[in-house]
């Protein structure tokens, strides 16, 4: 479920997904791995730190690899943005980044992710917001932040599924 909010401003908007029958902690453990977003996000194919250590405030992570919306089918540009962990609270499961470089046409790009408890597993909120991008609707970014985020969640849900399954064996 997405939800969008156009201001005059900034462009805001949240995306979230359930994943059911799988804990908090668990997802937050693959998820505050601020050096690993490319096991997860798709079409993601690089993700390298650039400085600092993964989860530490401050530090800087090369993205790369990935298709936007917008993207010509026959582009053979790499898309790639440079993204700093601004915040990280493991207790609330909740970390925050900006995009501080790239080629996409993010500027002024801040999200803030976070793992909720739920009666019957738990919840990925994506909250982002942004200036506005040359080329691209609102609508463009919600689908592509929200779509990515519902593979995310297929993803992680298969790994862990997979190592319950070979636990028990």
């Amino acid at each position: 479920m997405n939800s969008i909010q156009q201001t005059n401003e900034k462009w805001k908007g949240k995306a979230k997904t359930e994943l059911l029958g799988c804990k908090a902690q668990q997802v937050w453990l693959l998820l505050e791995d601020f050096f690993g977003l490319d096991k997860w996000f798709p079409t993601l194919s690089t993700c390298i730190p650039i400085e600092g250590t993964s989860g530490k405030p401050g530090c800087v992570r090369f993205c790369a690899g990935f298709k936007t919306p917008i993207d010509d089918h026959g582009k053979q540009t790499l898309n790639w943005t440079k993204q700093k962990l601004l915040s990280i609270d493991p207790t609330q499961k909740v970390f925050s980044y900006s995009i501080i470089d790239g080629n996409v046409g993010f500027y002024s790009y801040v999200s803030t992710v976070k793992v909720v408890t739920k009666d019957d597993g738990c919840e990925i909120e994506w909250l982002y917001e942004v200036e506005p991008v040359e080329g691209w609707r609102l609508e463009d970014l919600d689908f592509f932040i929200g779509s990515g985020l519902g593979i995310m969640a297929q993803r992680i849900q298969q790994a862990l599924k997979t190592m319950e399954v070979a636990l028990e064996a």
